[in-house]
């Protein structure tokens, strides 16, 4: 039997209670799932790239026991399906949260499926609760002194908090 293996890709700053939804469904339907953590160019991060890649390591430790997934998380930069290629990724995971996110997830679904045929994208609803969290506004609201203890993993919340506070004080 072939291996079913998919990739989900993300900035992954911070990583949210949104993001682990969208792995915890996505472990139950492969047997390996690669989280890419991707250097986003438009961005300006709040964590530096093998920080957010240690963060999303910790905070899905129990999601690959409880599923039977192994999940390796990966930091990469260049073109998605390029990795999704040297990764062996049968498909990326996308997860949708509103119609915005729909409009461009299309749209990267095209040009994905043109330069790379092979791999196929998968949608994943984001559930009711997490539909409205985005690592932007996690962020904007931690800066702002507000409560994301809901939003984000205890690991994620302590150091969104510690990491939001050092930059306030500077």
């Amino acid at each position: 039997m072939v291996e079913r293996v998919a990739l989900y890709p993300g900035t992954f700053d911070p990583v949210t209670n949104g993001h682990l939804d969208v792995i915890s469904r996505a472990a139950r339907l492969v047997d390996k799932l690669v989280i890419g953590v991707a250097i986003n160019i438009g961005k300006s991060p709040l964590f530096p790239l093998e920080e957010r890649a240690e963060l999303v390591r910790a905070e899905t430790d129990a999601i690959a026991a409880k599923t039977g997934c192994r999940i390796e998380v990966r930091p990469f930069t260049g073109l998605l399906v390029g990795f999704a290629r040297e990764v062996g990724a049968q498909m990326i995971f996308r997860g949708l949260r509103a119609v915005t996110d729909f409009d461009y997830e299309f749209q990267m679904a095209g040009m994905n499926a043109r330069l790379a045929s092979e791999v196929e994208t998968v949608f994943l609803m984001a559930s009711e609760r997490n539909h409205f969290i985005s690592s932007r506004f996690v962020k904007e609201i931690a800066t702002l002194g507000g409560d994301i203890s809901s939003f984000v993993p205890a690991l994620t919340l302590e150091r969104t908090l510690a990491r939001t506070r050092k930059s306030a004080a500077e």
